[in-house]
């Protein structure tokens, strides 16, 4: 059960930010000892492989916080962070980590299953980032824009961090993300109720 929450939790903070769970995954398996990263997945502790994740995390750190690039960047993105979601939670859920001790007897037959888990996971992030980023950006005049990317950052490294050290904690994190999804669905037929009418009382006028 372990393996599953660290990989949900993986692939979510992919959906966030496509390189920071990568990252970690890579430096924690190189570094340290909190994670023993599987035949499979030992790229991801290559030198080269973190450099490069390195620079790219950099590059949509900055893109991410400019109003009108964090959206064409979140175009690009829609391919890229499912990805690393289905990579993410491949390479957690098959890892001995501090919690995880036998991490394949979950997935011995359905190697598949955790890649394509972790795509549907990060695509699911993605796109409500996606959806709440403009909403932002407009209600803000762009000011909120880099303050919501530098807290979907925050909130990447830490549940990478959680899912790893403590997966149990990543529930946490999804009962907070079902209550945003929650709040912003009820927030924007709320705002669209005020538009319509606003424009039916501008109407009869």
């Amino acid at each position: 059960m372990f393996e599953v929450l660290t990989g949900t939790g993986l692939a979510a903070s992919a959906g966030l930010n496509a390189y920071i769970p990568l990252l970690i995954l890579g430096l924690l398996g190189r570094y340290t000892d909190l994670i023993d990263l599987p035949s499979g997945w030992t790229w991801l502790g290559n030198g080269w492989v973190i450099l490069i994740m390195a620079v790219l995390l950099a590059v949509e750190m900055v893109a991410d916080k400019v109003p009108v690039v964090d959206h064409i960047n979140d175009v690009v993105q829609t391919v890229v962070r499912p990805t690393a979601g289905g990579l993410a939670f491949g390479a957690g859920s098959s890892s001995e980590t501090v919690t995880v001790s036998d991490p394949g007897s979950f997935f011995s037959s359905h190697q598949w299953v955790p890649v394509v888990t972790g795509v549907l996971l990060a695509l699911g992030v993605h796109l409500l980032k996606s959806a709440a980023r403009p909403v932002i950006n407009a209600t803000t005049a762009g000011i909120g824009a880099p303050v919501a990317s530098t807290a979907e950052d925050a909130t990447s490294v830490v549940v990478s961090l959680v899912a790893i050290i403590l997966p149990v904690l990543v529930l946490v994190f999804l009962v907070g993300l079902a209550f945003f999804i929650f709040w912003f669905v009820r927030r924007r037929s709320e705002r669209r109720r005020e538009r319509e009418a606003a424009r039916a009382a501008g109407f009869r006028v």
